[in-house]
């Protein structure tokens, strides 16, 4: 068996927008895709930020307009980004390291392809545990 890559776990397509998007817009596209983070891109297509659902619960409690305030002004900038075919087993590692709960995957042009959640990794965990309950039975 070979090695669990990102590509093999990470969510594709990504759900992207731009920093200039005002919050309610983001967190109506959130709520639709029944998702809780997108991927904020450059007019290249590079991530430079992850807006998050609770970036969201933070624009609530410092009492903003959802209509007048953009993902810019929340979005978590400095994005740390992986490619679709290094191994699940380092990224996680990397995850854990760095306190990321979202991970954005580039591709060799350095776009957005997929995203990698701690969702994603829970939910590979419990498929992998299934599969090997399988076989011992």
């Amino acid at each position: 068996m070979g090695t669990t890559t990102v590509a093999d776990v990470m969510t594709a397509p990504v759900l992207t927008l731009a920093a200039e998007t005002p919050i309610d817009e983001a967190a109506r596209a959130m709520q639709e895709a029944s998702i809780k983070s997108l991927v904020v891109i450059d007019s290249e297509c590079s991530p430079e930020g992850i807006f998050t659902s609770t970036d969201a619960v933070q624009v609530a409690a410092d009492d903003r307009s959802a209509s007048e305030t953009t993902v810019e002004q929340y979005m978590t900038t400095g994005v740390h980004t992986t490619d679709p075919n290094t191994a699940l087993g380092a990224v996680a590692e990397e995850m854990i390291e760095g306190e990321i709960n979202h991970l954005p995957v580039v591709g060799e042009d350095g776009n957005a392809i997929g995203i990698l959640t701690t969702t994603d990794l829970v939910g590979h965990l419990s498929i992998e545990g299934n599969e090997q309950t399988a076989q011992v039975s």
